[in-house]
Formats: C-alpha cells, sequence, structure tokens
C-alpha cells in the first residue's frame, strides 16, 4: 500500500492514485455537469449555481462514505468519535510496513498467524491490533459476526494490472475470451 502509487502507465502525475480518489471525482462530476447545465436549468446561472452546489458537497459526501467502508472494512458495525484515527493509523502502518492493501486487511478479518508475520514492525502491528481489538470489544455483534462483515468487504482476489491487460489482449488480439470468464470467476 502507497497512497501515492500510480497503477496506469497513462497517469504520470498520480490524478488517479488513491490518495486523490476525492479531488479526481469531485473534478470528474465537474466535467459531467458541465455537460448537464442545459438539463438543470434553462437559466445559465441558475443551472451553475445548482451544479456548483452539488459539486460542493461532494467532499463531505466522500469522506463521509469513505470513513463507512473502512469501517466495514474493519468490522465496525457502528460509528465512534476515534475511528477515523484508528482507520488511519492502520493505512499508516500497512505503508510503514510496505504491506498489501487488501492481502492486510483479508487476513485482519480472518487472522492467522502469518498476518503479524508480515509487519516488519511488529510491536507498532501489535500495539494497532490491540487499539482495535477494544474498538471492536464495544460493540454488541459477534466475533463471527464481524468475521462476515469483513469477509464481505475486503475481497479475496483482485485484478491486477497486468492480469487485466493480459485479458484484454487475449480477448482484443485473438478473440479469446477464456481469460476473461476464468478471471471473472475466480473473483466472483
Amino acid at each position: 500500500y502507497h497512497p501515492n502509487r500510480v497503477f496506469s502507465s497513462i497517469d504520470q502525475h498520480g490524478r488517479y492514485a488513491y490518495s486523490n480518489q476525492s479531488v479526481i471525482a469531485q473534478w470528474n462530476l465537474a466535467r459531467l455537469a458541465e455537460t448537464l447545465l442545459p438539463l438543470l436549468d434553462t437559466d445559465e446561472q441558475k443551472a451553475l449555481d445548482i451544479a456548483n452546489e452539488m459539486i460542493g458537497a461532494f467532499p463531505d459526501r466522500f469522506e463521509r462514505h469513505w470513513l463507512d467502508a473502512m469501517r466495514r472494512k474493519l468490522g465496525l458495525f457502528s460509528a465512534e468519535e476515534g475511528d477515523e484515527a484508528l482507520i488511519k493509523s492502520w493505512l499508516a502502518l500497512l505503508l510503514d510496513n510496505n504491506s498489501d492493501f487488501t492481502i492486510a486487511f483479508r487476513r485482519l478479518g480472518a487472522p492467522t498467524p502469518a498476518l503479524r508475520d508480515e509487519f516488519t514492525d511488529i510491536a507498532a502491528f501489535d500495539a494497532w491490533r490491540q487499539d482495535w481489538q477494544s474498538r471492536c470489544a464495544r460493540a454488541p455483534q459477534s466475533p463471527e459476526a464481524r468475521a462476515e462483515l469483513m469477509r464481505q468487504s475486503n475481497p479475496a482476489r483482485i485484478p491486477r494490472n497486468h492480469r487485466i491487460e493480459g485479458v484484454i489482449r487475449a480477448a482484443e488480439y485473438g478473440g479469446d475470451f477464456a481469460p476473461f470468464h476464468e478471471m471473472l470467476a475466480s473473483i466472483a
């Protein structure tokens, strides 16, 4: 995990990096809104005002939805004041330990001894896990319910770019859709 990592060769400036998701999504919405202005109102200024109000509300909405999604990924059923700090400290731990985002979340939900061993700073992982377990203990849901929420919220596999590119090449240049169907079956 690195918040500024770029996975597309055409994204030279990191516009679509994880850390820029909110900003680039808002920019994309503004471009879409530009095309919809005539549908919002016949008065150009009123249409702009409507679009600007909606686009201006996006960062707060994005943050709320991001926090909700991250809570689910961590098996948290409700919101508490310290959740954002817990989430950000988890992401910092992933970054500092050069951990894989998807694998770390998935293994946290079904802990194995291997999860702990994936961290170079085991003391930092243990401290964070203690904070997370304390937060989880305040919820009335069972550990089984938490594990199920995390299983549903954290994919076991995600298609990596080089795999997707291979699937596209097979379909586009060879008319072979078997790799696509195999990939789809493996992530479903």
